[in-house]
């Protein structure tokens, strides 16, 4: 006689639940309960463009939001049955299972499919793991294994964001994308221009650009070195944008992957200037800039509520008494906010002269942050005073960011308490 205990009769041969995409857009959808599980689903829900109610006795400050932005109803009171009437689709997500149970009754009977978020398998329908990506949507299913669903479908999207898995086997259009690389941690670059870098077929990669991003290149794929070492060789820009050219017009599609941002210290517009009067299309990827991430890396913020109401980023390429300078150095000593100099190591004894002639006190904060984001990344903390004979002293050196004011002299370590301290 066959085994029919209830252990033998969960164990699924595999998934009995079809996949499908459902059209909710201007269709009732219903909602029962209103926590934090309701809060979860209701995002996308109304991104469906789903006419959704919610039927609960109290809600989340979350969903009371939604219901006030006209997002969704909410009607405050106790399921009864008949709430799911003209509904195309419901979630029964309260914490009664009773109630939940007597949701998906009506919902059977009504022949509405019918999620129930306490018990998976008890209701007629299940929420995939799910995630969109550029114009596509990944959902994963596990057998009700939700943890699993959820990890397959990060993986999924994580190899999406980051080109090892191509969504798109026709070849990129021959051009131009002027990539910013992020501070240096190879994880800090943008999902689109990771996405863009993997399908490159020549990479022209600035000294600041991360490194581990050439390493993850193909064999096939041309890299060109424009690095331009502080005060030592290097490539001309125009040899700069000739390679960025001539690469679109032989039928590449070239990637110029710079550190930051393009468009921050980074000549990027010249470089569209010049693929523009080519005929040679481009797009721009926005980096994360190094002025505000090298500084948060280091605990500091550039701006703090109460403290600074402005900061001002400023390239110390040139001293402040050169006449090429456009700089008005009087103007930012009387700042009071933040004063983030990149490029500024080289000559920071006459930048700090220029601030304390200005009348910036000598006891401003001052930090230095080398490396900024990178495993080697150092930290020296002084102030306006003493910060040029610091940075001799410790051997700083480029690249590094000097950050100069209120918020210079913040630190998240000192914000964690000493066990010493917690114990007394």
């Amino acid at each position: 006689m066959p085994n029919t205990s209830d252990a033998t009769q969960e164990q699924p041969t595999g998934d009995p639940n079809y996949l499908v995409g459902l059209d909710l857009h201007g269709r009732r959808v219903v909602v029962v309960g209103g926590g934090s599980v309701a809060q979860r689903r209701l995002g996308l829900l109304i991104a469906s463009g789903a006419d959704v109610h919610v039927v609960s006795r109290a809600v989340t400050p979350a969903v009371e939001g939604m219901a006030s932005s006209g997002q969704i109803t909410v009607t405050l009171r106790d399921y009864a049955d008949g709430d799911l009437d003209g509904a195309w689709y419901a979630i029964a997500c309260t914490d009664e299972p009773e109630t939940n149970a007597a949701v998906v009754a009506e919902a059977t009977r009504r022949r509405v499919f019918c999620v129930r978020a306490d018990t998976a398998r008890l209701g007629t329908a299940v929420t995939p793991a799910t995630a969109r990506y550029d114009g596509l949507t990944l959902g994963v299913l596990a057998s009700g294994q939700h943890r699993r669903s959820a990890a397959v479908r990060n993986a999924l999207l994580e190899a999406l964001q980051s080109g090892v898995v191509s969504d798109d086997s026709t070849p990129i259009a021959p051009g131009v994308a002027l990539v910013g690389g992020g501070p240096g941690d190879p994880d800090l670059i943008t999902v689109r221009g990771r996405r863009l870098l993997a399908r490159a077929d020549l990479v022209v990669a600035d000294r600041l650009a991360p490194p581990e991003l050439l390493a993850e290149l193909g064999p096939e794929v041309e890299v060109v070195d424009a690095a331009k070492i502080p005060y030592g060789r290097a490539m001309a820009q125009e040899a700069i944008n000739n390679a960025l050219i001539e690469g679109a017009k032989a039928g590449k599609f070239v990637v110029r992957l710079k550190g930051g941002d393009p468009y921050v210290f980074g000549r990027g517009y010249e470089e569209l200037e010049a693929c523009v009067a080519a005929g040679v299309p481009v797009t721009v990827v926005p980096g994360v800039t190094s002025p505000i991430s090298v500084p948060a890396a280091a605990g500091i913020p550039v701006t703090h509520r109460g403290v600074t109401h402005e900061f001002v980023v400023v390239s110390g390429h040139v001293a402040p008494d050169h006449p090429d300078s456009l700089v008005d150095w009087p103007a930012l000593a009387r700042l009071r906010g933040t004063l983030v100099l990149m490029m500024a190591v080289e000559r920071i004894e006459q930048f700090a002269a220029a601030l304390l002639e200005g009348g910036r006190p000598e006891g401003t904060p001052a930090t230095v942050i080398q490396e900024g984001t990178l495993r080697t990344q150092r930290v020296l903390r002084a102030d306006l005073g003493t910060v040029a004979a610091r940075v001799r002293a410790e051997g700083i050196r480029p690249p590094a960011i000097v950050v100069i004011g209120p918020t210079a002299g913040f630190s998240a370590d000192a914000l964690v308490p000493h066990a010493d301290s917690a114990a007394g």
